[in-house]
This record gives structure tokens, C-alpha cells and sequence, in this order.
């Protein structure tokens, strides 16, 4: 890939789990009503058709990964455990009392933090408490995310009995000095170990994350993991550019200075030399950081169209509801999105007080829906179209005559009704998607709040 692109083409930009993003959320025309009538109106048009999914955020870590940018507690006092699981069930409740129609589970994710802090059987009684005020669909997808030094075959069976099918576990690098910057020590033997008992146990989708980007990486760490991971095969992988916000994330990502994290075409040759290597090693590319085997069901929901993007990241299939549980968990009706309270005392005080946990949000205008699915169809499929009348918006030419620099430089095609990213513009989708962000257009922000999109 050319440098020079790289270099015009590297600046702060969102990852686009939402549209709009957290940062633009209108949150003074916000109230929670307004997030419990839209869940509603989402509820009552799609819970018999699609079902709905479920997040819930298990925030506890026993120790600091500086390169994580996720909503956490450090500790290692296990006797929050069951505090916190009584919670949840109480916030499922109170939406179920809302929702009155018996929800359909499609989806269930366990996140974190390390759900794999929580022993089995507060996640048994966790699962069992969910499952109890509601019904399966079909082919539902339930799945968790595993840390390999922390998840014991026990784990993996219970949850197996519970219906889950699908496992992720944070791999990063295997190399020892990454390891140590990034405060995450992790043999190559326990990531065998637990993928190994997973497909002896039974799960369908084992997955694994790896880091490009981090602190002290070079190229042969990289490659080295792809090929140590390829030993294992996973049936899929997402491979993610460390996103270095250290005037976010204040001490959490302080472990090492500036210069010792790969930048520009450094970091992005990284990514690129191990993009081959995993097509080498049989992965197909799907949506933005993401690789899967022919057989694995991502994989097959991008050839047939049916990927979908939300704060889970991506998706097999789409629901038009999903519901966040736990601390600082993010919900989405399709017509808005509710973000949980982050602070635990102020959730467990909400709870307390029978309200749910909402904190902020942000509806949906007309305008947002319309560009929310174009952004969703560049990040799942690589192209969006205006043909339907209804997807057409008044500020359309402004964005096309943004993009035709782009298509000069090769990462898009620009047809009569169309957009299509070309092979070369996948490393560039996210810019692809600021040229639709009509909220990111009309308001820059005045200091740096995203990630580097390269």
C-alpha cells in the first residue's frame, strides 16, 4: 500500500459501532421515556420476526491491560461477584416488566472486562436467570468472551449446557516483550489449552483477537502469531489496530512512551504482511479487521449480505433490538441508543430505586436513520446505494463530491446510484464512512477524541 496514501489518509476518526457516535449523542432532547417508548415500538415491530439480542457487561479484572480500551474494574475480590449478578437479573426484570410480550433470545454476548472472573456458578445462576423470563429462538447464537489464563474447562462446559456455542479469546501477541508492555502474560499453552478443550467440548465458532500496532511490536512478532495461531485454527479472527488514546484511557496506557507504539506506514505494514498471511493460511476477509474460514458462519452471512455492525461489533445476523445489561452497557432500539450508568455505586443506586440504569442517549432523527444504514452497509458490505428513494438525502452530492478524491486515488468507484470500495479502499473504510457523517461535518471536534483510522 502506498505510504503517501497512508499519510493523507491517517487522521483521528470513529470506528462507527453507531451512527451516530457516542461523542454527537444529542443528549439534551434525550430522556430515558423516550429510550423505553422507542424499545417499545422496536420490541412490539420485531421480537416475533427477529428476536432480540442481549449484552452484558461483566466488568471485573483481576489485573490492568494497558491496551485495553474497554469499561472495567480491577480487583481481585471475588465476593463482588453475586452483588453484581443479582443486579443484572434485577435490570433484566425491570425490562421485561416493561416489554410485558415474552422476549425471544437470539442473541446473548458475555463481555467485559473477563467474564471469565465470574466462577460458574454465578454464571450458571446469571444465564439460568435470563433464560427463565424468556424463550430461545431457533437458531439462536450465544457466546462469550474468554480469557485464556482465567477459563476453565468447567467454564466452557457450563456454558455449553446453556446453549452457547460461540467463544473468543484475547490473544493480542505472543511475543514476551509485547506481552509485558501491554501487562498481559500469556503463554502460547493456554490459548491451546482452551481452544482444545472448546472443540472437544463441542462449540461450533471459536474465535481469536489479535493486536497489530502495540507497543514494541515489529513484523516478525506479528507474522509469528498468525503462524502460532494458524496452528490452531480457529474458525475465525479479528485482527485489530491498538487504538493509542492515552488522553483517554490517562494511566492505562502510560506502561511505555509514545515512540515505542509502530505509527503510519510502520503500523499499517503490520497489518498488511499479516492480512496475507492469514489469506495464506486460508481466512477471507469480511467487514473492517475481520477474517473468518468458508465454513464459519460470518463468513457466510457476508457472501449473502446479512453481516451486520452494532456495539457488539459484527454480527452473523441482524436484530432490530438490543438490550445492554450491566454497568456502562450500551442498548440499541434502532431508533435510539441508551448508554447504562458507569460509575457501579450510581447502577446498583438506579436499581435500587426500581429505575433502570440509564445515564444517557440519543434518538434517531430521520437524517441519522437514512446515514446510520449507509455507514452500515460500507462497514458489512463495502458498498451502499441511493437507488430506493428513501435512501437518498439532501447533502448526498456534497458527500460524492467529498469522495471523488478517493476515487482518484483507487478506493472507491462511484457509479450513477452507487458506491463500491475497491480492494484497495477496505484499509480505508472508516474515511470512506467521515464523508457520510453529517454530524462529524457540521461540528469537528475541537480536540482529539478518535482513534487513528490507519
Amino acid at each position: 500500500m502506498s505510504c503517501s496514501l497512508i499519510q493523507k489518509y491517517n487522521v483521528a476518526g470513529p470506528r462507527y459501532t453507531s451512527y451516530p457516535t457516542v461523542p454527537y449523542w444529542n443528549q439534551e432532547s434525550f430522556s430515558l421515556q423516550q429510550w423505553q417508548q422507542t424499545l417499545k415500538r422496536s420490541f412490539d415491530e420485531s421480537n416475533q420476526s427477529e428476536g432480540i439480542s442481549i449484552y452484558i457487561h461483566l466488568p471485573f479484572c483481576e489485573s490492568l491491560c494497558t491496551f485495553c480500551g474497554c469499561h472495567k474494574k480491577v480487583t481481585k475480590r471475588h465476593e463482588m461477584e453475586l452483588p453484581y449478578i443479582e443486579a443484572v437479573l434485577k435490570e433484566w426484570d425491570l425490562y421485561c416488566q416493561l416489554l410485558k410480550d415474552k422476549p425471544i433470545i437470539k442473541e446473548i454476548h458475555l463481555g467485559g472486562g473477563t467474564p471469565t472472573f465470574f466462577s460458574v456458578e454465578h454464571l450458571q445462576q446469571l444465564i439460568r436467570g435470563i433464560l427463565a423470563k424468556a424463550q430461545v429462538a431457533n437458531r439462536h447464537e450465544f457466546s462469550f468472551e474468554g480469557h485464556p489464563n482465567s477459563t476453565t474447562r468447567e467454564h466452557l462446559q457450563a456454558l455449553y449446557d446453556l446453549g452457547f456455542r460461540r467463544v473468543s479469546y484475547g490473544v493480542q501477541d505472543y511475543n514476551d516483550t509485547v506481552q509485558k508492555a501491554i501487562h498481559r502474560i500469556q503463554p502460547f499453552e493456554h490459548v491451546e489449552n482452551v481452544t482444545k478443550w472448546a472443540r472437544e467440548i463441542g462449540y461450533s465458532s471459536i474465535s481469536h483477537d489479535l493486536v497489530f500496532g502495540l507497543p514494541f511490536q515489529q513484523l516478525a512478532d506479528v507474522l509469528n502469531t498468525i503462524d502460532l495461531t494458524k496452528s490452531l485454527m480457529p474458525d475465525r479472527l479479528a485482527f485489530y489496530s491498538y487504538a493509542h488514546v492515552p488522553w483517554i484511557k490517562g494511566n492505562g496506557q502510560r506502561g511505555f512512551k509514545d515512540h515505542d507504539v509502530p505509527k503510519d506506514d510502520v503500523k499499517r505494514t503490520l497489518y498488511e504482511e499479516g492480512k496475507k498471511q492469514l489469506l495464506a493460511h486460508g481466512y477471507h476477509e469480511i467487514g473492517m479487521d475481520h477474517f473468518a474460514l468458508a465454513e464459519d458462519g460470518m463468513y457466510q452471512s457476508f457472501q449473502v449480505g446479512k453481516l451486520h455492525r452494532n456495539f457488539m461489533g459484527y454480527t452473523s445476523s441482524k436484530t432490530q433490538v438490543m438490550i445492554g445489561l450491566g454497568v456502562s452497557s450500551i442498548s440499541d432500539s434502532w431508533y435510539s441508543f441508551a448508554q447504562n450508568e458507569k460509575d457501579l455505586d450510581a447502577y446498583y443506586a438506579c436499581l435500587q430505586r426500581d429505575e433502570i440504569p440509564v445515564v444517557k442517549g440519543h434518538v434517531l432523527s430521520v437524517e441519522d436513520l437514512k446515514i446510520r444504514q449507509h455507514i452500515l452497509n460500507l462497514m458489512c458490505g463495502f458498498q451502499t446505494s441511493w437507488a430506493d428513494p428513501a435512501m437518498d438525502f439532501p447533502e448526498r452530492n456534497q458527500v460524492l463530491q467529498q469522495l471523488t478524491e478517493m476515487q482518484s486515488d483507487g478506493l472507491l468507484n462511484i457509479e450513477q446510484d452507487r458506491i463500491l470500495v475497491t480492494e484497495q479502499g477496505k484499509a480505508f473504510v472508516r474515511n470512506i464512512c467521515m464523508a457520510f457523517d453529517l454530524h462529524l461535518k457540521r461540528k469537528r471536534p475541537e480536540t482529539q477524541i478518535f482513534s487513528m483510522t490507519i
